[in-house]
């Protein structure tokens, strides 16, 4: 897709760019890059996206922390704006009226096959550099999730779980979600006696 009016494809963007822009394409920037979202994702991607937030907002009812879905902006820095599936501040003063300032304390990306690369590179990257404390990639074809923890060194080499496991979330308040739920497929066989 073409780069919002008067730009140039060398120009580094802003938030202030970013913020002129018409809502008729939705847009991310990554140091400076603009990128184009993916045309309106599937419906099972969206299915995904929809049984995830459930299972995150439930348990976080009544507590201090809030979780946001598409299309939240989220300002990194002043030349990374983005706009994930999922995400979860626990800071109130991150909150404004508009979008959320700084890095929240957990991002969920649901895999797309025209971004999953994006979302497995670049993305990671930068919320390991931002401080992003847990970066959830969850991929609604293949059925798994992978997690990971910002440690003092980056984020660890991440947890994988298979769409029969329980999924765990380590910097939020116990939240445990059946991944066989989200991707609705049979759960786990009880172990006979």
């Amino acid at each position: 897709m073409p780069l919002p009016a008067l730009a140039k494809p060398t120009d580094r963007f802003t938030w202030s760019d970013y913020q002129s822009w018409t809502d008729d394409t939705r847009w991310e920037l990554i140091e400076g890059v603009a990128y184009a979202m993916a045309p309106a994702p599937s419906i099972k991607h969206q299915d995904v996206v929809s049984r995830l937030f459930i299972r995150i907002e439930l348990p976080l009812r009544g507590k201090p922390c809030r979780p946001f879905f598409v299309p939240t902006d989220v300002k990194l820095s002043e030349s990374d704006v983005v706009q994930p599936d999922i995400l979860v501040v626990c800071d109130p003063g991150k909150i404004t009226p508009s979008h959320i300032e700084g890095a929240p304390d957990l991002i969920v990306e649901v895999l797309s096959p025209g971004t999953a690369v994006k979302d497995l590179r670049d993305k990671k990257a930068l919320y390991e550099r931002v401080g992003v404390r847990e970066y959830l990639v969850v991929d609604p074809l293949q059925q798994f999730a992978i997690r990971f923890l910002l440690t003092a060194d980056g984020y660890d080499k991440g947890a994988v779980f298979a769409a029969n496991e329980t999924l765990s979330l380590a910097t939020l308040p116990p939240v445990e979600i059946p991944l066989w739920e989200v991707f609705e497929v049979p759960g786990p066989v009880p172990a006979a006696d």
